[in-house]
């Protein structure tokens, strides 16, 4: 979140706090005289850092650009891909996939986290934390996992 602060000058300073994925910016001073050059430094101040994504769907593989706060599932929805699911709330485990490459978080899940070790994950609730490569699989094949797991 930004914050603005002012002085009693005519110019305004715009503080952005450092957040892992935005561009790292301390101070902006605007001069309303200069309205161009703050537009553009505006605009740069703004970039939010995505990550690559490939999926591997059905012996296809998708490139996808995830932001960090946007779900695998949603983006591949989004891109008009195809991918089981169902709930988008990470507790019906339609839409298992094992993590080839990369690191998402899947706190908002319900996977045990022997599972999530094994590098499993459920798209719908896996934000990208790196550039990764996933692929999915079969619901039986996570959901003899998660059984397995939850008996030991």
């Amino acid at each position: 979140m930004a914050t603005l602060h002012f002085s009693p000058s005519p110019s305004f300073a715009f503080a952005k706090q450092n957040q892992p994925t935005t561009t790292k910016l301390s101070y902006i001073h605007f001069n309303p005289g200069k309205r161009l050059a703050s537009q553009r430094l505006l605009k740069s101040a703004t970039v939010v850092r995505s990550y690559k994504v490939v999926i591997e769907h059905q012996g296809q593989s998708t490139e996808l650009e995830v932001d960090p706060d946007e779900t695998i599932l949603s983006k591949a929805l989004d891109s008009g891909l195809t991918v089981p699911h169902d709930c988008k709330l990470g507790v019906c485990m339609t839409c298992p996939a094992k993590l080839i490459s990369g690191s998402v978080d899947q706190s908002e899940g319900m996977l045990s986290d022997d599972v999530v070790d094994r590098g499993y994950a459920l798209l719908c609730s896996a934000y990208p934390r790196s550039d990764c490569r996933i692929k999915t699989i079969p619901e039986e094949e996570l959901l003899a996992l998660q059984l397995a797991t939850a008996d030991d």
